[in-house]
């Protein structure tokens, strides 16, 4: 297979070859993303992406061949660029699956793989037009000599090339998120589809992705500390800025001042009653003076992002009511922390948080019965998920597997108590959820948000003594932006 694709066409012609050798000894390398050359204060040499060596992903390659059938075929389409307007693109994310395998963090590429030719990338080409308003973008060329593909070809010949490749193959395997016309069109793709031979690549590359090699452990911890860092800043902001959509800024500048492209999701800053509406994002609310606020954030840094959650009163001081319930949910997030470890399962420590919450909502009058159904309103969640690459990490991964070594996961307990409760009314419109992201380690567990306050005392000291004060300046702000 590997000569006749090299048949239909000779990957570079050698004036090609020379201009590329050429070109890469210039100082700087334009690629379209960072690279060592361009970016020095963010990729050593031989890394592809931040912290990822070009090792690191050919390891990654040959793990998924060896879990794809012998004869069998990886089609893997990077992410659709989303347009806002019919000019204006959102800010372009790259799939995680395309970006694990190939560590290309631009549009408009496929990858393919089999045991035949290993990766082979199909790459975009670019018109002068093209560069002049967007840049330069990965072509063949980078494809073969920075990503390191076996073979690379221009988008244009895809459809010469691979049809043959897919009517040899007798089990195909894609990614149906990012799934485009220009293979699906294919009439040798419909009829292995019609013939029940194409499958979910996610079979395959959530089972890769859910152990964490050494380097994507550093980059989800750094992950996880500027986001801790960034709601530090964000909690001793709120006691003068008491707003929901000033809160929800001041975290992603936080962010993106140390260093994360991107945050991993809108983020949750739920004020008072809207605390308990699990992903409230409208975020435009003033929160009110002895209210609580939820706030559920998180950033990516070069691939992996965080996820962690805490809740406080920006007045600076707990009311008993709130007090009891948050009690409540910090001592089972510390219990159930305590449960991570290899061999233990996220289910086995959803049942725990779950008995434990429906006893001490009991104890509080929340519930008439710890058995009753209506637990499940207020609090209808998991006790947690995997986190990488993605916010809800391998989905396809089950709750029941047994943890190992590498595996990062959350652990959030909450409850979420609705304003039209008929019960104890002083618990109505309380939100509660303490978030913290743990590494299953080869002895126990790491918690990667332990940077961020979450005992009682620990909140009122920081927002009583390290917050900013409520100077003229900051009064006659916030009178400005609510007039």
């Amino acid at each position: 297979m590997q000569n006749l694709v090299q048949k239909l066409l000779p990957r570079t012609t050698f004036k090609q070859a020379v201009a590329f050798r050429a070109y890469c000894t210039n100082k700087i390398l334009d690629i379209g993303q960072p690279t060592a050359s361009s970016h020095p204060q963010l990729l050593n040499e031989g890394e592809i992406t931040p912290g990822i060596t070009a090792e690191e992903y050919i390891t990654r390659r040959k793990r998924l061949l060896e879990l794809l059938p012998q004869n069998g075929l990886a089609i893997i389409a990077a992410a659709p660029v989303k347009m806002m307007t019919d000019v204006v693109p959102y800010t372009f994310r790259q799939d995680a699956d395309y970006l694990y395998i190939t560590g290309c963090l631009q549009p408009g590429g496929l990858a393919v793989m089999s045991h035949e030719f290993g990766l082979c990338m199909f790459m975009p080409e670019t018109k002068p037009y093209d560069v002049l308003w967007q840049g330069k973008i990965a072509g063949v060329d980078a494809a073969l000599e920075f990503f390191k593909a076996d073979q690379a070809y221009p988008m244009t010949k895809l459809r010469e090339i691979l049809p043959d490749i897919i009517r040899r193959s007798s089990k195909l395997f894609h990614n149906s998120n990012t799934a485009t016309s220009t293979y699906l069109d294919l009439e040798a793709f419909r009829k292995a589809a019609e013939n029940n031979c194409v499958k979910d690549i996610s079979l395959f590359t959530h089972e890769l992705r859910l152990i964490k090699s050494t380097a994507e452990q550093k980059l989800m911890r750094d992950s996880a500390s500027i986001a801790c860092q960034a709601l530090l800043q964000t909690m001793i902001h709120s006691k003068t800025y008491p707003h929901e959509s000033m809160l929800s800024a001041k975290v992603e500048y936080e962010c993106r001042m140390r260093g994360a492209q991107r945050m991993a999701f809108n983020p949750v800053v739920g004020g008072g009653c809207n605390g308990s509406v699990i992903h409230y994002s409208r975020n435009d609310q003033k929160v009110r003076d002895g209210d609580f606020v939820l706030m559920d954030v998180g950033c990516e840094l070069h691939g992996y992002v965080s996820d962690l959650t805490r809740t406080w009163p920006p007045c600076g001081k707990f009311s008993a009511t709130q007090e009891e319930l948050y009690e409540l949910i910090l001592q089972t997030n510390k219990e159930c922390i305590k449960l991570c470890k290899p061999g233990a399962t996220i289910l086995e420590i959803h049942n725990y948080s779950v008995e434990t919450l429906r006893k001490g909502f009991k104890e509080l009058g929340i519930l008439q019965n710890w058995k009753s159904d209506f637990y499940h309103h207020l609090n209808p969640t998991s006790i947690g998920h995997y986190l990488g690459m993605d916010v809800h990490d391998c989905a396809r991964v089950g709750y029941d597997r047994p943890l190992k070594p590498g595996v990062v996961i959350t652990i959030e307990p909450g409850v979420y108590v609705p304003s039209s409760f008929e019960g104890s009314e002083r618990f109505a419109g309380i939100g509660i959820r303490i978030e913290d992201e743990v590494l299953i380690t080869e002895s126990g567990h790491e918690v990667l948000t332990g940077s961020i306050p979450k005992e009682i005392n620990q909140i009122e000291s920081l927002l009583n003594n390290f917050c900013f004060g409520s100077t003229m300046h900051g009064l006659n702000f916030m009178k400005a932006s609510t007039s």
